[in-house]
């Protein structure tokens, strides 16, 4: 469509402003921002919609007009509603780079523009792709009965063989085609991989769609679902969803690109619905979170949690057991600790740029806390996640047994009460995309506590997932968990010990071992761990390590003659274990 069809529609209130001479542009496509730099999400030819929240003083107008006509855009339209007019400064500077400008009166919402937009632009198109793009519009936009995602893809599939699935950051599969096609869904290390590659550039501000040949040799062209327009792509990034196709995008033509950008953008519709449907347990978590952290009486929590319950797990007919998650996500980290002794991370109370990391995190959890083969985003419903501060907390619901309502179905998704939560599969499942996505100035810690039976149990699992999350923090790594079982060994203090303090330790007892093993090339460290692994017996060592008992008893000499130790001795058996360990 042209500009200025778009003064033809009352309805749209548009009056313009500027650019008379440019309204024969092409629009192929809008975008809603408020970034002060949204060149990364812009391929050219939209008509950007901005309510001028960027605008701080009269020069943003020229700097923010700049960087539109460099990214080719059509033309700028403005809302009333932040400043009650259009800033004459904005006025100049459009005519100064031939931009055309319009006003959007206060009582026109964006979204009604973006509907009309897309529906103009999509019908110009020949042939299958109007009527692809209308059905898409009218399935959509009719609500949860118009079939979701799902029809969406399965016409996508049929009307222009294009496969596609939505997937979640971690490369969870949200939705998918109905049948299977002539291309086979992506297995979940490929699903992961498409994640990770996405948010790695839009992290890094690389314009889409981005291609990827993934390991199983398909090639993948990725285009990123975004919901509500945020100030920064970090408040959203690692819980956004992204459309998958099963095409090289490469060559396409600028109005297939077109479709597919108006895919994404009636996916996200479905999306905001979504995310608007978890208000009622968010609210939930929160008033529970809030009773439990103030130590209210359990009485008081379990009648809270029997409101919960029936939200969480509808059909279930006992209460059911409950586990902790807590997450921390912070961005302007520098190093690998919490702690100050192996890095240093962003002041306490908000993240670097002044994201609240409360909400970002408590979004992540909420797309992180369903197992990576399970598919349908209503699974995520099943958890209800708070935030408070810069902290994220999960209240996790679990079956009371095994021969519960929804018993089959928790375990299918790792929500049983024998298996829960465990911090070590959690990590695997997200640690790749997530830390693409973090772009090596972000970090996520996590922290899981053991299931307990009742609200009397609530508050010392919050601690119990609390302190799992520190102990997280204090290790390296980008994405990092820590379980309950974890708390209850010497994994708990290691990683409190100061950096100084681990160095001098380990340099005098295991020092003498590694100049020793590096000028005789013997083997005395290997030795050591193999000795100290099977508990100190001569018979099973020697066979572990395929040497003669009289060898093993020469090494162990030596090693006790090098440092002073003797491993008969608990006490110099436990020295050695923990130095190994810290090493």
């Amino acid at each position: 469509m042209r500009l200025r069809a778009l003064l033809e529609t009352d309805l749209l209130g548009l009056r313009l402003l500027g650019g008379e001479d440019e309204l024969d542009r092409t629009v192929r496509g809008v975008m809603t921002t408020d970034l002060r730099d949204p060149s990364r999400y812009l391929s050219g030819g939209e008509l950007v919609l901005t309510g001028l929240a960027w605008r701080r003083e009269p020069g943003d107008s020229e700097r923010f007009v700049r960087i539109l006509t460099a990214a080719g855009v059509a033309g700028l339209a403005a809302g009333e509603a932040e400043l009650g007019s259009v800033p004459e400064d904005l006025v100049v500077a459009c005519a100064q780079h031939r931009l055309p400008l319009f006003s959007v009166v206060e009582d026109v919402s964006f979204a009604s523009i973006t509907e009309h937009v897309v529906r103009q632009v999509s019908g110009e198109r020949a042939g299958d792709l109007a009527a692809v793009v209308e059905r898409h519009r009218k399935l959509m936009t009719a609500g949860p009965a118009g079939g979701g995602p799902e029809v969406v893809l399965d016409l996508l599939g049929s009307d222009l063989d294009l496969p596609a699935w939505v997937l979640s950051s971690t490369g969870r599969r949200i939705a998918g085609p109905s049948a299977p096609g002539p291309s086979p869904e992506p297995p979940s290390a490929v699903r992961a991989e498409l994640a990770g590659e996405l948010l790695g550039a839009l992290r890094t501000g690389r314009r889409g769609p981005q291609r990827v040949t993934a390991a199983n040799g398909a090639v993948y062209s990725l285009f990123p679902i975004r919901g509500g327009e945020s100030g920064d792509v970090r408040d959203t990034v690692l819980s956004d969803w992204l459309l998958a196709v099963a095409a090289d995008a490469g060559d396409w033509p600028e109005e297939r690109l077109d479709l597919l950008r108006g895919v994404t953008q009636l996916i996200a519709v479905e999306r905001d619905r979504r995310d608007a449907a978890r208000t009622v347990r968010r609210r939930l978590a929160q008033e529970v979170l809030e009773l439990v952290q103030t130590g209210a009486p359990p009485a008081e929590t379990a009648a809270r949690l029997r409101v919960a319950a029936p939200v969480l797990l509808p059909g279930l007919g006992s209460a059911p057991h409950w586990q902790v998650v807590v997450a921390r996500v912070e961005w302007g980290f520098t190093g690998n600790g919490e702690n100050g002794h192996n890095g240093e991370t962003a002041p306490a109370g908000a993240t670097d740029g002044g994201i609240p990391g409360g909400p970002v995190a408590q979004a992540l959890l909420e797309e992180i806390l369903v197992d990576p083969d399970a598919t349908g985003p209503e699974l995520s419903d099943r958890i209800a996640v708070a935030y408070t501060g810069e902290e994220a907390v999960a209240l996790v619901p679990l079956p009371a047994g095994p021969d519960s309502a929804e018993g089959d179905d928790a375990a299918a998704n790792g929500l049983s009460l024998d298996a829960g939560l465990h911090a070590d599969t959690l990590l695997a499942a997200v640690r790749e995309p997530l830390t693409r996505g973090l772009d090596g100035d972000g970090r996520i810690t996590l922290g899981v506590s053991a299931a307990v039976p009742s609200a009397d149990g609530l508050r010392g699992a919050l601690e119990e997932a609390r302190h799992a999350r520190r102990v997280a923090a204090a290790r390296p790594g980008r994405v990092c968990a820590a379980g309950h079982q974890e708390l209850a060994s010497h994994v708990l203090l290691l990683p409190f010990v100061p950096d100084d303090v681990r160095r001098a330790f380990t340099a005098r007892l295991l020092d003498p071992l590694r100049e020793y093993d590096r000028r005789h090339r013997a083997e005395l460290i290997p030795t050591l761990e193999a000795f100290l692994a099977c508990d100190g017996s001569w018979t099973r060592c020697a066979a572990r390590l395929h040497l003669h008992v009289n060898t093993l008893r020469y090494r162990v000499g030596r090693i006790e003659q090098l440092t002073g130790r003797e491993l008969s001795r608990l006490e110099d058996k436990l020295d050695f274990f923990l130095a190994l360990r810290m090493s």
